[in-house]
């Protein structure tokens, strides 16, 4: 008697929004992972045939709904092909509208909320059982997230939460009512997923929070989050510590000195502004004034000359004056920030400044906006021009530079987060383009050839993602540094790190091939499960 192996059945995670988003995803695709699922291919992931697609959404960027129900209705289309296609939602969107996504859209089959990620393949299963659709949306925190399987993006970079929701009362945000009161991780288990994730392949972790620097006051400790910066920045083999995001309200003195003293820390700070006018700052319930706000960045670069620091401002909060949109120019010219996200002020259902009266019109803001975002062009663009001639380290990343195979670059980070694309030296150029043509015919012909950068006996002046290597800048643009200083005989370095090592055995695998090496990191392409205890309220 002879039986048929049934495939596995696949699944893809889109993502919607900001950096957390994106962390809750790799969770759901390890839940997945650990459930039997596997990736879809590349190709089939882009088209989004799967057997499970599931859309991680967002409820603070503008127009988040018309994202989510556009992405819906093109799955309608692909699920109408796909007999037993499954499509999921969760995120911040599926905890605040629930059973309506369903309602406007029935062909969903799962939808799950912000406190509940650990339930979708339950979920999935039941939907498929039972032939109808399964919201289940959890009212506080079930799992802490952190605790979850997770199937990490990347082997030589990680995100580490370490606390989830928040507890500021900011009119503009609907983040709390969405995600919680701020819960708080204990330190040890923060630096066993970070130990973990070092020993695993990462050089880098970036920690979460919605407001990292009140981190502590769940257990009443006001200095935790420095001494967690210093701890973190201690751990053997990670060679690169960042943060997002701190409140300026609660941002203090040791911060900045645990960020200076710890070298590991990276001379970057992302620092939300939203507003200069302190009248809209009193008016969104945020608790500094714009002199404060200065005065911290003032004290950064004090104890950081070469930080770069960010933010976030968002323009046309209702009430708005050209007064009051002046102040928030004048802010932006004196802090000299290397770039800005910049928002256009869009009303939120469910926050207090939704119902505020005097909401500006659209050409209003539109025209503000513009004048924003020009001036910050021009900052950008001057900042990084007074970084041309500086030797940077660049740890080299994947998917950031997408003109690299016509440049002959590589793309990467230097430490104070600008994106750098370097020339690597002729020769390896030359090399890498053939070795990138028989990858490519390889590809067509339906092989499934490792990335080059992969191969055991590489040149030693090919960087692979996750190296580190040593450029001087040499040209700069708004948005990126160019580092071709290999091509007129400045520095040129590569480090290989364990992060590259892994990053390379983990191609290997992709293309089927055994590793027989004895590296301390494992970088299998399957979910990180961390082990460390599940916390229930």
């Amino acid at each position: 008697m002879s039986t048929t192996l049934t495939p596995p059945r696949t699944y893809v995670v889109r993502t919607l929004g900001c950096q957390m988003n994106v962390h809750d995803s790799e969770h759901m695709a390890g839940m997945l992972e650990g459930a039997g699922y596997v990736p879809a291919a590349p190709e089939d992931a882009a088209a989004s045939r799967a057997d499970v697609v599931v859309i991680n959404t967002c409820a603070v960027r503008e127009n988040a709904a018309s994202r989510l129900y556009g992405n819906l209705g093109q799955l309608a289309a692909v699920k109408n092909t796909r007999p037993g296609m499954q499509i999921a939602v969760g995120g911040c969107l599926a905890q605040k509208d629930r059973s309506g996504i369903v309602e406007r859209a029935p062909w969903v089959d799962v939808v799950f909320g912000t406190h509940n990620l650990d339930v979708l393949p339950v979920l999935l299963d039941r939907a498929r059982h039972n032939s109808e659709a399964q919201v289940e949306i959890a009212e506080s925190l079930q799992v802490f997230p952190s605790t979850l399987p997770t199937r990490r993006e990347s082997v030589y970079a990680g995100w580490v939460s370490i606390s989830v929701g928040c507890n500021n009362t900011c009119t503009f945000c609907i983040v709390p009512h969405l995600r919680g009161k701020e819960r708080d991780r204990r330190p040890g288990e923060i630096l066993a997923e970070v130990e973990a994730l070092v020993a695993d392949g990462a050089i880098e972790v970036t920690l979460l929070g919605q407001n990292v620097n009140s981190y502590g006051v769940e257990f009443g400790d006001r200095g935790a989050f420095a001494k967690l910066l210093r701890a973190v920045g201690a751990v053997p083999g990670l060679e690169r510590v960042r943060f997002t995001s701190p409140h300026p309200a609660s941002f203090t003195d040791d911060v900045i000195a645990a960020m200076a003293e710890t070298p590991t820390v990276m001379p970057q700070l992302h620092m939300p502004l939203q507003s200069g006018s302190d009248r809209i700052l009193r008016a969104m319930r945020r608790s500094y004034r714009s002199e404060k706000f200065l005065g911290i960045l003032d004290r950064v670069r004090a104890a950081m000359p070469e930080a770069a620091i960010t933010t976030d401002i968002i323009v046309g909060f209702p009430g708005e004056t050209e007064e009051d949109f002046a102040g928030t120019l004048r802010v932006v010219e004196a802090a000299r920030f290397s770039s800005a996200f910049t928002f256009q002020y869009s009303p939120r259902p469910g926050t207090p400044a939704a119902d505020l009266p005097d909401q500006l019109p659209k050409e209003v803001v539109q025209e503000r906006y513009l004048r924003l975002t020009a001036l910050q062009e021009r900052i950008s663009t001057e900042e990084n021009a007074r970084q041309v001639g500086r030797t940077v380290e660049v740890l080299v990343i994947e998917g950031e530079g997408r003109k690299d195979g016509a440049t002959h670059r590589v793309t990467g980070r230097a430490a104070d987060n600008r994106l750098v694309h370097l020339a690597e030296p002729l020769s390896v150029s030359a090399a890498t383009s053939r070795a990138d043509v028989v990858a490519r015919e390889a590809a067509a012909s339906g092989g499934a050839a490792p990335d080059p950068r992969s191969a055991a006996d590489l040149d030693p002046d090919r960087a692979r993602p996750g190296d580190l290597v040593t450029v001087r800048v040499t040209r700069s643009a708004p948005h990126h540094l160019e580092a071709d200083s290999a091509l007129d005989g400045g520095p040129y370095l590569v480090r290989r790190t364990r992060a590259g090592d892994a990053w390379a055995r983990a191609e290997r695998a992709k293309g089927g091939e055994q590793d027989h090496g004895h590296g301390s990191a494992s970088a299998t392409s399957g979910p990180v499960l961390l082990g460390v205890p599940t916390l229930r309220p």
